[in-house]
């Protein structure tokens, strides 16, 4: 319960630094503030770095949230906000598993060699970018982004579908913290004013290791990719 805590309280400092971040970086009235909305189907996998285990295979997921952009030129202009983004993936071991879950109190199961572990993850971001578009054209404006994304896993749960297990919580089971880059680019279709939808595409590397290695597991990094189809709104 005591490490079930210790994340809440984790995840609650950061998204209190998160706001006041993005309070006193929409503070300064001097310079041309947007504010999106975006909703993204997301594709992700993960990525291995030793033959004991191995990526499986893509999952769907869903991410969305809110976009601030503070310009300093026309074209170019900060880039942050907070996202929340439920991904995940297949992991393949050669080797037999143990793993430590805990709906209802803690457990360890035993995955057999090359059977499927699914993880379910669930972020919480503040990325940090930079944003470049080109003059509009017409109604459209060209626009990429790029930058890096600190996020804490606020959720995390396993299925085992040769063992018949869904839903299982296993925070024990993941690191609490993370960085990735992300990689965006897209068009903005202007509707009026300075309002426009938005449509883009991007990608996503969380290069820190994902999971923990408890008791008998080998020493891997893990890390996790994303491509995203972003649908948004800016004003």
């Amino acid at each position: 319960m005591r490490y079930y805590q210790n994340i809440l309280k984790n995840g609650l400092k950061f998204f209190l630094s998160s706001v006041l971040v993005i309070i006193c970086y929409t503070s300064n009235g001097q310079q041309k503030i947007s504010i999106g909305l975006h909703a993204d189907p997301v594709i992700s996998w993960f990525g291995t770095d030793i033959e004991a285990v191995r990526n499986n295979g893509a999952r769907a997921g869903f991410s969305f949230g809110l976009n601030i952009n503070r310009s300093f030129t026309p074209n170019y202009s900060f880039s942050t906000g907070i996202n929340l983004t439920s991904a995940g993936g297949r992991l393949n071991g050669k080797d037999t598993t143990v793993l430590e879950l805990s709906n209802e109190g803690e457990k360890l199961v035993t995955v057999k060699p090359n059977e499927s572990i699914i993880y379910k993850i669930q972020y919480l971001s503040v990325p940090l970018g930079l944003k470049l578009k080109t003059n509009q054209i017409g109604y459209l404006t060209f626009f990429s982004d790029a930058g890096i994304d600190p996020k804490i896993v606020v959720g995390g749960k396993v299925e085992i579908p040769s063992l018949g297990i869904s839903g299982e919580k296993a925070m024990h089971e993941m690191r609490t913290f993370n960085l990735g880059y992300h990689i965006i680019a897209g068009i903005e279709y202007g509707i009026g004013g300075n309002t426009a939808f938005l449509f883009g595409l991007g990608f996503e590397n969380n290069f820190l290791d994902v999971t923990r290695e408890n008791g008998d597991q080998p020493k891997d990094i893990i890390t996790h990719k994303l491509l995203s189809f972003r649908f948004g709104i800016v004003f």
